[in-house]
């Protein structure tokens, strides 16, 4: 169960009070602990994730598009790719105190599931889901300038981030890797493109973006993401 140290951090550093505490513990809850304990009447946090991530990405955009006039959309979107790739969200779940609030089965718990990037990426996207629900999007951007949009402004998400370079760097440690960008769809209206990434011929990731170009780039960012 979420700690009382928690939610008065919660209460004490960002000034939320959850009205509906079943959304908070439902947001800190893995499948694996609800199959276990289905007698609590938690339900695990994946549909918040759901919501939380879709939440995540609007609230981050409106904030680049505002605060960030001289970019254009391709390094908008690199930057917004940044914040919300696995590593930014696990990160700010880690700083903020999520992993010892998860509540786990025994398997997983086990496995160290509780320091798992993916697994801290979906908590953080709950949590915002349920802070969504419970008190709407003001409170989550409130939340978002006390912790996420500070780095921003810090420069910690530079959209001149080269995803494709560094995965190139990533995967040819060892020796030559054939790195392929494979363009599966092109959509007119509005311009939308899809790339299949393959590396030695083995699928990776796909990525999506307005031109071929931003599309190779969030490839390169998604495979980037799986191999860490």
């Amino acid at each position: 169960m979420v700690s009382s140290k928690f939610i008065n951090q919660l209460a004490e550093k960002y000034k939320i009070k959850f009205d509906n505490k079943k959304l908070l513990e439902e947001a800190f809850t893995h499948s694996s602990y609800a199959n276990e304990h289905p007698e609590s009447g938690i339900r695990d946090y994946e549909k918040l994730e759901f919501l939380g991530d879709a939440v995540l990405e609007l609230a981050i955009s409106n904030y680049l598009y505002c605060n960030f006039t001289s970019l254009n959309e391709g390094e908008l979107t690199r930057m917004r790719s940044n914040i919300v790739d696995t590593e930014g969200f696990a990160e700010f779940a880690y700083k903020f105190g999520f992993p010892a609030e998860i509540n786990l089965g025994r398997g997983e718990e086990k496995a160290g599931a509780r320091s798992r990037k993916t697994l801290l990426e979906d908590v953080f996207e709950a949590f915002n889901g349920a802070l969504f629900l419970d008190q709407g999007m003001d409170a989550v951007e409130h939340f978002l300038s006390l912790t996420v949009y500070p780095l921003i402004d810090a420069g910690k998400f530079d959209a001149s981030r080269d995803y494709k370079t560094d995965l190139q760097e990533f995967l040819q440690q060892d020796g030559p890797v054939k790195i392929e960008y494979t363009v599966l769809r092109e959509e007119q209206t509005p311009s939308r493109f899809t790339v299949q990434l393959k590396a030695d011929g083995h699928i990776l990731s796909q990525g999506q973006g307005h031109n071929k170009k931003t599309a190779e780039q969030d490839a390169a960012r998604a495979a980037l993401a799986r191999l860490n």
